[in-house]
């Protein structure tokens, strides 16, 4: 069976890919941020109607979005959302890794953004960490915190890995693996 895809037809990417959001819970604990937002790509026009939608009910209306264009291609300056327009702007001062979103009725939320490209654990973990009611964390203090903690899981994997390859043999201080025969023989000779 052929099927034909109609490319220029409107997609309502909001119900085709919801947003990956985790927010902070309601509390009087004012925090650096909001919570976090995994979009799926780097493209605002395509993510942002998906976003403002699942802020919708929580928090209300989205109005206006700022961006650092470091970490996005293009930025518009608008974007169609349900029918209406949400306003884009960008600032090179505001940090690459955070999203702030305005409310004329609500107020102003700031959201850490996790790279698409990042692998899933990672992601978990900066989403858990970036909805913590009251953390001083900011953006750029949990992305590096979360190089940090990937550089640190690679290692134990890859030291890991070479212990499996060895057979679990212990290395000499040359590098070399090293089997019982090799070893120094205790006080009373016994291997």
């Amino acid at each position: 069976m052929t099927s034909i895809l109609d490319r220029t037809a409107p997609r309502d990417l909001a119900t085709e890919f919801p947003a990956r959001l985790s927010l902070t819970p309601k509390t009087t604990l004012a925090g650096q941020l909001d919570g976090a937002w995994w979009p799926y790509s780097r493209d605002l026009e395509a993510e942002l109607p998906a976003l403002a939608a699942a802020l919708e009910e929580p928090w209300g209306r989205v109005t206006r979005v700022t961006v650092n264009p470091t970490r996005w291609p293009v930025v518009p300056h608008t974007v169609a959302v349900d029918g209406r327009t949400l306003h884009v702007g960008w600032f090179t001062e505001q940090h690459p890794d955070k999203l702030i979103l305005l409310s004329c009725t609500v107020g102003r939320w700031d959201l850490l953004v996790i790279p698409p490209e990042t692998e899933p654990a990672a992601a978990a973990r900066l989403m858990a960490a970036a909805a913590i009611p009251g953390s001083a964390l900011t953006a750029g203090a949990l992305m590096a915190n979360e190089t940090v903690i990937g550089r640190g899981i690679r290692d134990a994997l890859r030291q890991e890995a070479t212990w499996d390859g060895e057979g679990g043999a212990c290395m000499s201080p040359f590098g070399n693996p090293m089997d019982r025969s090799t070893l120094p023989l205790p006080g009373n000779g016994w291997r």
